[in-house]
């Protein structure tokens, strides 16, 4: 039998990248193309009081300068699909230091860049408020959060009852910086009008809302747009939303009467696609001495633009993580000068489980109870919150497991007593969580007479595999060799896809996929069946196995016919079927989550306080695999990201002036290649009939969640000194 899925395998998109013939979006050749250069704001409050443009107007080459005084009517974006809702090029006003306030376009990139040098601006600077603390003054407590789809309080019990109860209590402020995404690719757009029909080429994690949010600004209908994105060079959140630099491109290509490509700047990553908030965490764990939690209360403080509402939501983990009676979790907001923060890679859950578990290992400490010990005493069984049991939960063997690769019975509990010559050992573990979703995607299968096979689909490659686990699973459907496949996607001239994010393409579009393939084979079944002419008339068919592109008789696979040999003899080219995943009531009784345990052994030089992982193993479950290879890569990058996430990145906004210092890669510091350490990562196996039709889990939020609060720990290992502030830096030890 052909089966492929849970292989291996090379990525099928590998050889077009490597050799550069793979075209991301500031690659698409354009005839007559024209180039953008955003005007941003040098301020972070104020008004513009005076605006120049005349000297840009006239330079060499310069096809327009769109600014509020000559831009167009068109409609302003809302927040979601929007990134954020402030209006664009409306009026003379300021909110933050990088506003995009116009548009230089010229016949080429040099002429645009130098133009918007040209461009002078007054401003009358009035006081912005950029201090976390002076904006939680101010402050706020919310209805609802992410967007207004969940409930900002929420309790159960009586946590004041907890607090009786509680014979052990850890009461501790945790902290997360501004963070930043840093995409291989900065975002882009390129727009080619055609009388009233727009294409679109952009950087998006969703063709299809990218479409739909273009359409209400031009007010234009949906179908006149075609948005295209078939490569992306990471996402992690930054291009799920549409921002001001895309309609502002939109905009000039219609203004000029030109195509014009905009690509942001490094540098201006940092002010035009959002960011992860910082926060600060108040977290309460009560106990008994036998180390059953009585209380969690878990208030969370984080910051907003002035005209949006998106907190980072860090207790969404909390809720549902342990068994506990008594749990208060909630948020205050406050606003500052910067704009609107946005999803970034396991938003809530990465920054929310580093205080969480941060918080567990404080108790673990103070009970003399061993880590793990403390998290099975309090599992999970059902979803607290709920009450609904989960789909599956394998979070029990991902430490058993974990512990056994890691060498954790070595561990000396007591801290600081571990060392290396100058470096201090240390040895620290996290839970990690993330949910389990699935939303409603469609897919097309066409079987062509001359032996090919192709699936299409509206969905998104952040160079995460899709090109690949999709060919998978088709092929193993159909039952037929991977090089007979071939997977489309990025495109809304394709089947309706929901946008890459939260995890769930692998199991939103896989199980599109995997439907349609089957409506597929059974279309040519049906055929086949009824044929006379066919070695297969009248057949059962359960009785029938698809293996080699051929169609056979179970019991005797001699007897048998290809795909290719059924439509040749009824005279068609190709047959079509399509298939969705949607989500069915049963699903709705469970509780759906991926689980895992990270292991961390940190060396930390006890004279310059540097801090190094030495090595790390993750285990994980997380349902079905489609592609061991790709999911390990996935859990690496997702690990590195939760290195930096705890020792490097934070971005430094200027106390004064809302400018952000560090807008590159020389100054906001990331993992390189001697920054990451020898990486252990398996998956417990796991079979989940009720999370979709695929039993697939997502990873690649989840592989973050949790590395940064086990480093944390281990830190506290090796030298008996808690760091509640990330980054940990060697200043702060």
């Amino acid at each position: 039998m052909n089966k492929v899925i849970g292989k291996p395998i090379n990525r099928v998109d590998g050889k077009l990248k490597v050799t550069g013939s793979a075209r991301y979006t500031a690659d698409i050749p354009i005839e007559n193309l024209t180039y953008g250069v955003l005007i941003e704001s040098t301020i972070a409050k104020g008004k513009i009081t005076k605006l120049e443009t005349t000297i840009a107007e006239t330079a060499p080459g310069v096809l327009a300068v769109i600014t509020h005084r000559n831009v167009p009517k068109f409609n302003q974006i809302t927040f979601f699909p929007g990134g954020q809702s402030l209006p664009i090029l409306q009026d003379e006003n300021i909110y933050y230091q990088g506003q995009h306030i116009g548009i230089v376009v010229a016949e080429t990139l040099e002429q645009a860049q130098y133009a918007a040098t040209l461009v002078k601006v007054e401003y009358k600077i009035e006081q912005p408020t950029i201090d976390i603390d002076e904006a939680l003054k101010q402050g706020y407590e919310p209805e609802k959060i992410f967007g207004g789809m969940l409930p900002a309080h929420i309790f159960r019990g009586d946590i004041n009852s907890g607090y009786s109860q509680a014979e052990v209590l850890v009461e501790q402020t945790y902290s997360t910086p501004m963070e930043n995404h840093n995409p291989i690719e900065p975002s882009a757009t390129l727009a080619v009008w055609e009388d009233d029909r727009l294409t679109l080429y952009d950087t998006t994690q969703g063709v299809f809302s990218t479409q739909g949010a273009i359409a209400k600004v031009f007010d234009i209908p949906p179908e006149n747009i075609r948005v295209i994105s078939q490569f992306l060079g990471g996402g992690f959140g930054c291009k799920a939303m549409v921002w001001s630099h895309t309609i502002l491109t939109t905009l000039a290509a219609r203004y000029v009467q030109h195509p014009v490509k905009l690509a942001l700047t490094r540098a201006q990553m940092y002010t035009s696609v959002g960011y992860r908030a910082p926060t600060r965490q108040h977290l309460s764990l009560g106990a008994t001495k036998n180390g059953k939690l009585t209380l969690i209360k878990h208030i969370g403080e984080t910051i907003t633009s002035p005209f949006d509402e998106f907190p980072e939501p860090v207790t969404l983990t909390t809720n549902m993580m342990y068994a506990c009676p008594n749990l208060d979790t909630k948020y205050y907001i406050g606003r500052i000068n910067a704009g609107t923060p946005t999803f970034m890679r396991a938003p809530g859950k990465a920054p929310g489980m580093f205080a969480l578990e941060s918080a567990m290992d404080e108790l673990s400490y103070a009970l003399e109870l061993d880590p793990i010990e403390l998290r099975l005493r309090n599992h999970a069984d059902v979803d607290p919150g709920t009450g609904h049991r989960w789909s599956s939960k394998s979070l029990k063997e991902c430490y058993q497991r974990g512990a056994e690769i890691f060498g954790w019975k070595h561990r000396n509990p007591k801290p600081a007593s571990m060392s290396n010559g100058d470096s201090l050992i240390g040895l620290g573990m996290a839970s990690a969580t993330f949910p389990a979703d699935t939303f409603p995607a469609t897919a097309k299968v066409t079987i062509y007479n001359r032996g090919k096979f192709l699936v299409e689909s509206a969905t998104h490659d952040l160079g995460t595999g899709t090109y690949t686990v999709m060919t998978q699973v088709a092929a193993e459907v159909l039952g037929v060799s991977l090089e007979q496949v071939e997977f489309k996607l990025g495109d809304t001239n394709l089947p309706l896809a929901p946008l890459t994010g939260n995890s769930t393409t692998a199991s939103s579009v896989g199980s599109a996929v995997q439907a349609a393939a089957m409506n597929a084979r059974n279309k040519i079944l049906e055929i086949a069946i009824s044929d006379s002419d066919s070695p297969l008339y009248q057949a059962e068919p359960e009785k029938i196995i698809f293996d080699s592109g051929k169609l056979l008789l179970q019991n005797n696979p001699t007897v048998g016919e290809s795909y290719q040999e059924i439509l040749t003899r009824h005279g068609w080219e190709n047959i079509e079927a399509v298939g969705s995943s949607l989500s069915k009531q049963e699903q709705q009784k469970y509780a759906k989550h991926s689980f895992g345990a990270v292991f961390v052994e940190v060396r930390v030089d006890r004279l310059l306080g540097e801090v190094r992982v030495a090595r790390c193993v993750g285990v994980y479950g997380a349902g079905r695999i489609l592609n061991a290879k790709t999911a390990r890569s996935q859990m690496i990058g997702g690990i590195t990201w939760g290195i930096g996430m705890a020792l490097m990145e934070h971005t430094v906004m200027s106390p004064h002036y809302g400018r952000i210092l560090n807008h590159n890669l020389s100054d906001y510091l990331i993992p390189v290649q001697l920054d990451v350490p020898d990486i252990q990562v398996q998956f417990v196996e796991e079979e989940d009939p009720h999370v979709n039709a695929l039993g697939t889990k997502g990873i690649g939020e989840l592989s973050v969640v949790g590395v940064a609060a086990a480093i944390a720990n281990a830190v506290y290992h090796a030298t008996g000194k808690r760091i509640r502030d990330l980054p940990i830096t060697p200043d702060k030890l």
